[in-house]
């Protein structure tokens, strides 16, 4: 996986899971403290499936959506979360180095022992010849119980043992490619 990747899966990643686990134009559910497995499946891709580890709490939660909320300010000119009848849902217009994504995500579950983010997007623009294209993605969350003990809260373990924080975010934004 190239670097460019790793760096907009993580940005891609910190919104998803902010949109479910923080508070924008209203307060989300925050989820229960400990480790939660986040599998993430995205039709049509290369890397269809990912499963990733995030050990949370509710600072954590809390941080992660002030800290994703300015960023998403500076690269979203849309940017809504309604309540429905059975969780939430979020449409969005983002872009970042040249390629716009506009995407709609169901958000259901109860954030104590399971969630789940449906999301449709359809991007365009990106490297040259690259023609616009929709996708789907589900993350599937699941509480698993207490952190591991060589766990912080905001440590996400990625496929392959990449770990990361989510208090670390600021510095993925200045990784993000601007053409």
């Amino acid at each position: 996986m190239t670097r460019h990747s790793v760096v907009l899966g993580g940005v891609s990643l910190m919104l998803a899971i902010a949109a479910a686990s923080g508070a924008q134009a209203l307060d989300l559910p925050v989820r229960k403290a400990g480790l939660w497995e986040l599998k993430m499946v995205r039709a049509g891709s290369p890397m269809p499936e990912m499963t990733m580890q995030h050990c949370t709490d509710e600072t954590v939660d809390k941080e992660m959506n002030s800290n994703v909320s300015p960023m998403a300010k500076q690269i979203c000119s849309k940017q809504d979360i309604q309540k429905t009848a059975t969780g939430y849902v979020s449409d969005s217009v983002c872009s970042v180095a040249g390629t716009t994504t506009t995407s709609h995500a169901e958000i259901t579950g109860d954030f104590n022992s399971a969630y789940t983010v449906k999301s449709t997007a359809h991007i365009q623009g990106g490297p040259a010849g690259a023609a616009g294209h929709d996708g789907t993605t589900t993350i599937e969350a699941k509480w698993l119980g207490a952190c591991k003990a060589d766990q912080k809260p905001g440590d996400i373990v990625m496929p392959g043992g990449f770990k990361m924080n989510v208090r670390d975010m600021s510095k993925l934004k200045d990784l993000l490619p601007t053409k």
